[in-house]
């Protein structure tokens, strides 16, 4: 079993829809994901979890949480949403850094576009490492 964790400064946004997305279409078997934040805010954005449940997705019990050592434990990539020098270092993971908006405060149209750019980038790579059903 693999573990992915998706990362950004505050959990409320894009690493909540990536790690609900990967939860959601990968093999359970094979892999799983959460998401943290270095400075985690207190809700997830209600933008996000309108764009998220016309999609099924339902974050309403997802709570933003701080990555700490005992998270990462464990855990084989991290994947950052592209918060620069905000974004966290664990050493030992593989890497990578999706650079996507914040979705946080946009108008419904922009986080949809955002929500699926996520989705995308989550099934390509669930499918280059052989975690699809």
């Amino acid at each position: 079993m693999k573990t992915v964790i998706f990362a950004c400064v505050h959990n409320a946004g894009r690493s909540q829809m990536a790690a609900a997305f990967f939860n959601a279409m990968a093999d359970p078997r094979k892999a799983r994901a959460v998401s943290a934040g270095t400075q985690p805010g207190e809700r997830i954005h209600p933008e996000v979890q309108a764009a998220m449940g016309e999609v099924g997705i339902n974050l309403s019990g997802a709570k933003p949480q701080r990555l700490t050592d005992e998270l990462a434990q464990g855990a084989h990539w991290l994947i950052t949403m592209g918060c620069g020098d905000a974004c966290p270092y664990v050493p030992g993971l593989k890497r990578d850094d999706w650079p996507l908006e914040d979705p946080k405060g946009k108008p419904v149209e922009r986080v949809r576009q955002i929500r699926d750019d996520v989705r995308a980038r989550v099934s390509k790579l669930l499918e280059r490492e052989g975690w699809a059903p």
